[in-house]
């Protein structure tokens, strides 16, 4: 099983990404999805879930910013940056679950520039 995270990238600050976890071996829609960041020298942040009935929640410092989805047929999990601050830098995480092992991907760099 292998996650891939892409769509990282260099923006300004207010800017917008888009985040992308695509997967091999696992189908996403019959897990939950986590993405997760890191900010240097800070503990891994949970940031968004998108569970596989749909439901989606956030973490209080995204909320009203970032958008999780799925697209079933590409087997692929979005996070949808908007209104983005320094804070946000870090590396960006993609993680599910199946069969009480966890999957990761090697993360993808979001910088936010002031």
């Amino acid at each position: 099983v292998q996650l891939v995270e892409s769509g990282g990238g260099l923006v300004q600050v207010g800017g917008s990404l888009t985040l992308s976890c695509t997967a091999s071996e696992i189908v996403l829609s019959t897990n939950a999805v986590t993405w997760y960041r890191q900010a240097p020298g800070n503990q891994r942040e949970w940031v968004a879930v998108i569970a596989s009935g749909g439901v989606r929640m956030y973490g209080d410092s995204v909320k009203g910013r970032f958008s999780i989805s799925r697209d079933n047929d590409k087997n692929t999990v979005y996070l949808q940056m908007n209104s983005l601050k320094p804070e946000d830098t870090g590396i960006y995480y993609c993680k599910t679950t199946r069969r009480n092992v966890d999957y990761w991907g090697q993360g993808t760099q979001v910088t936010v520039s002031s």
